[in-house]
């Protein structure tokens, strides 16, 4: 009955959902790609290789996915592999990281039946692995009829989301009970599926922890390091006044609404603003770049307008050459897909959505580049991997942004500490690898056993 009604108020959500889709590609034109794989108007798949369905929803699923969808590219050669999102950050992400032909894209339909249906039948998936969160009850039910078994991998479940779930208990209790395989990242998060009825889910990690930046990236990073940041003498200099320390660089990665703000505001408390006919800081002590990468595109201007607001120089990504000088107060990191690049160029990065109720964002891939991580105190979406981080002093945990900012530029005075945390923060990442081979070996089952009959 608790299905039956859903079903009904999504069809009377459709036109809504595609008049939300008109107001967001006001924004993001992605949206408006190829309408129709939404309702499940997905053209037949040509040839007749077994396919292995994976569900990202945006990007931190997509890139947490990288690895898993590189494993089963090189155990299963024969196979192809269909990569689902639901946002165009996704799926330009995705576009990014999978550049074999075995992989295809598209949108996941709507939670309705029949687009299900039509997405399943088009695709004819062998197996449907859903990545972190996204656990929708017809999607499972329309699975199991058309007997596409499906497993939910990397599962994360918040406090928070759990009693979420609870209130929606009747919906959520059978279809997380119809999955046919669900693996947990933490302790934590198959407890808190077992409250929900998932009393086997084992624990074999966080994809995350194995994706790896790709080289080209890094190589980036570092190119704007030695440019953006060189100790030439800058333009108000005299050839007497030549710097030769670079600048130090805080990047506040991830930032979400509210916070580039409260960001700004700490910022000018602690770095006082040029004077005018003096852009430049003393030989021995270069003045610190403000990098701030926001979360969503959509974003990018409303942030470049703050910025300029405060009074700030600007400089966006978009317009700077990797091979020249900023001599700007804040850098806009206005690109896609660059992130591990930004962190090449941090000295010390602050972990956007975590300084507002946001839940926090993936601290994982700075400490995977040797980056001392500052941390604000909303991390329930990754609040095992956050204290395990703390607890190896790879990570400060700090109350407020002022407190961010502070935190991070202590780091950055002191090089000796800044050192020796980001090489406790490679090791520490280093140390959680695995968690891809784990579900592999999981997943193996349901890829090798005949499909059942429709």
């Amino acid at each position: 009955m608790a299905r039956w009604l859903y079903t009904i108020a999504w069809l009377l959500a459709l036109p809504l959902a595609f008049a939300s889709l008109l107001w967001r590609a006001r924004s993001q034109p992605g949206y408006l790609s190829h309408p129709g794989e939404r309702f499940g108007r997905h053209r037949a798949r040509a040839g007749a290789a077994p396919l292995l369905w994976v569900h990202a929803v945006s990007v931190g699923e997509t890139r947490a996915a990288q690895p898993l969808v590189a494993a089963l590219l090189e155990r299963y050669p024969e196979h192809e592999v269909l990569v689902t999102h639901m946002t165009p950050t996704g799926r330009a992400t995705g576009a990014a990281l999978f550049a074999d032909p075995r992989v295809h894209q598209a949108w996941l339909p709507y939670d309705v039946p029949f687009a299900l249906r039509r997405f399943l039948r088009a695709w004819r998936p062998s197996l449907g692995i859903v990545v972190e969160t996204e656990l929708w009850p017809n999607l499972v039910a329309v699975a199991r009829r058309e007997g596409v078994p499906l497993a939910l991998v990397s599962a994360r479940l918040s406090e928070r989301s759990l009693r979420k779930g609870q209130r929606w208990g009747a919906l959520i209790r059978p279809a997380l009970a119809s999955l046919d395989l669900v693996l947990a990242q933490t302790p934590d998060d198959a407890r808190r599926l077992a409250l929900l009825g998932r009393a086997q889910a084992p624990v074999v990690g966080n994809l995350k922890f194995d994706v790896r930046a790709e080289p080209s990236l890094e190589a980036r990073g570092h190119g704007w390091r030695a440019a953006w940041l060189a100790g030439g003498p800058r333009p108000a200099q005299t050839q007497t006044q030549t710097q030769t320390q670079p600048r130090p660089c805080v990047v506040a990665a991830s930032t979400r609404e509210g916070e580039e703000a409260l960001l700004l505001d700490a910022w000018a408390e602690r770095v006082p603003s040029p004077a005018p006919a003096d852009a430049s800081a003393s030989p021995d002590s270069p003045r610190p770049l403000l990098a701030i990468v926001p979360r969503h595109p959509q974003r990018f201007d409303e942030v470049a307008a703050l910025v300029q607001a405060c009074g700030w120089r600007l400089a966006r990504r978009s317009r700077l050459a990797g091979d020249e000088r900023c001599d700007a107060d804040v850098l806009l990191g206005d690109s896609m897909g660059e992130m591990a690049a930004y962190y090449a160029l941090a000295d010390v990065a602050i972990i956007g959505g975590s300084l507002l109720p946001h839940g926090g964002q993936n601290l994982i891939e700075a400490c995977a580049a040797g980056v001392p991580v500052v941390i604000g105190p909303h991390t329930f979406n990754f609040a095992q991997a956050v204290e395990q981080a703390i607890d190896a002093d790879a990570a400060v945990r700090a109350p407020d942004a002022a407190q961010a900012v502070s935190e991070a530029l202590a780091l950055v005075a002191e090089p000796v500490r800044r050192q020796s945390t980001g090489e406790r923060a490679l090791a520490f990442a280093e140390r959680h690898r695995g968690a891809t081979a784990r579900t592999l070996a999981a997943l193996a089952p349901l890829i090798e056993r005949p499909r059942r009959a429709n």
